[in-house]
């Protein structure tokens, strides 16, 4: 229901612009977030959305060079990634979080996820 796109392969300092389309149901209602995982490591938070208080909320890693939007014509949300550096090489998911407990940060908190997409940074 979720399917991340816009992966790709970036010289360090460039851009990307990752996508998080929504099908069979609509998420515009329900605060969304963007995670990441690099080989080897556990699954990080990168940014989320409370499209309903208009709040976003962004890891220290990224602040300033990752931005989150949406469009809820599209039920899609966007994640603008620029000065991307190797350390952000990762595969990046998106998710959904329907249930009004748990922490933005916490990936027990959402409930519906994307299948990833690689971003790959290089040097």
């Amino acid at each position: 229901q979720l399917q991340a796109s816009g992966g790709g392969l970036v010289q360090a300092g460039g851009s990307l612009r990752l996508s998080c389309t929504a099908s069979g149901r609509t998420f515009s209602t329900y605060p969304m977030g963007w995670f990441r995982q690099a080989p080897g490591k556990e699954r990080e938070f990168v940014v989320a959305i409370n499209w309903r208080i208009g709040r976003t909320y962004y890891a220290d890693s990224v602040k300033d060079r990752f931005t989150v939007s949406g469009d809820n014509a599209k039920n899609t949300v966007y994640l603008q990634m620029n000065s991307l550096k190797p350390e952000d090489t990762a595969v990046y998911y998106c998710a959904a979080k329907t249930a009004a407990s748990g922490s933005y940060y916490d990936t027990g908190a959402y409930n519906y996820w994307g299948q990833g997409t690689q971003v790959t940074v290089s040097s």
